[in-house]
């Protein structure tokens, strides 16, 4: 098991290589997340030689499911060993044939007490703007997904965390989902978002036309949006983690570089004091 006081989680769609002057980019995240040190990462929008550079590093890598035929696609990476893994692509309908990196992976990672075993789910729905009903089905089968985890981690499982670019904002009703506020399909998840534990309604965009390369990219006429997200499931009487911190990740070019199109998430959690659903002593 590996010891750690606190759990930190980054998300972070990382614009794939080819656009912006990848090399230069790739540079100045690779220092960022050094300085950074998050134990449970999730990334976007990468390629083969991220995920060498990211197991030279150290980090134990879970590839998405699939990937476009140009090789770019997404991962979960942590820094304790990995226990059970599991993957599903998320082709919910014939359109998410248009969107080959969606998917979601999951991996059981045990820590030292008081944190000890953690569900980290990378969830990344379909992306086009008009696929909010893909992304409503991808959400359940996602929340499904950790669920069923949960269950067959009894006795292991204490908290569960989803990240990733949900390609859409804390209002859409694949969002409400993950936040309690809505079923779909029969099925009701409750999970915390962290921006919003810290920074209640604060706008926290991440896709952003005040970002240079949000302006230059494929959506010039994006109005800005938060959908990139980190995520705590809650128990019967709420979240089972204490977000600590919630900020976002790279917004300011470093030495003129903006790494990418999108900001990161960087959430610290902790174990609360006491557990809720008790009265204390």
């Amino acid at each position: 098991m590996a010891a750690n006081p606190r759990l930190r989680a980054l998300t972070m769609n990382v614009l794939a290589p080819e656009y912006a002057d990848g090399p230069t980019r790739r540079g100045v995240l690779a220092a960022a997340l050094a300085d950074a040190a998050p134990d449970v990462l999730a990334l976007q929008e990468v390629v083969p030689d991220d995920v060498r550079r990211l197991e030279a590093d150290g980090w134990r890598v879970v590839p998405h499911p699939r990937s476009g035929p140009d090789g770019v696609g997404a991962v979960l990476a942590v820094r304790a060993p990995l226990g059970r893994v599991r993957t599903d692509p998320l082709q919910v309908t014939e359109r998410t044939a248009a969107t080959p990196w969606c998917g979601v992976a999951a991996a059981e990672v045990a820590y030292e007490e008081p944190l000890g075993g953690v569900l980290v789910v990378h969830h990344k729905p379909s992306w086009p703007y008009g696929f909010e009903a893909e992304r409503e089905r991808q959400a359940r089968a996602a929340a499904l997904l950790a669920e069923r985890m949960l269950a067959e981690g009894a006795g292991r499982l204490r908290h569960v965390i989803v990240l990733g670019d949900f390609d859409a904002g804390p209002d859409a009703a694949s969002l409400r989902f993950w936040r309690g506020l809505q079923s779909l399909g029969g099925a009701s998840v409750c999970y915390q978002d962290a921006w919003e534990a810290r920074h209640g309604a604060a706008p926290g965009h991440t896709f952003s036309p005040d970002n240079p390369l949000v302006r230059a990219g494929d959506m010039p006429l994006e109005p800005g949006r938060r959908i990139d997200h980190v995520l705590a499931r809650c128990g019967r009487h709420g979240p089972t983690l204490r977000v600590e911190a919630c900020r976002r990740f790279l917004v300011e070019p470093v030495d003129g570089v903006q790494v990418s199109d999108h900001y990161g998430v960087l959430t610290d959690f902790a174990v609360p004091e006491r557990e809720s659903g008790a009265w204390p002593e």
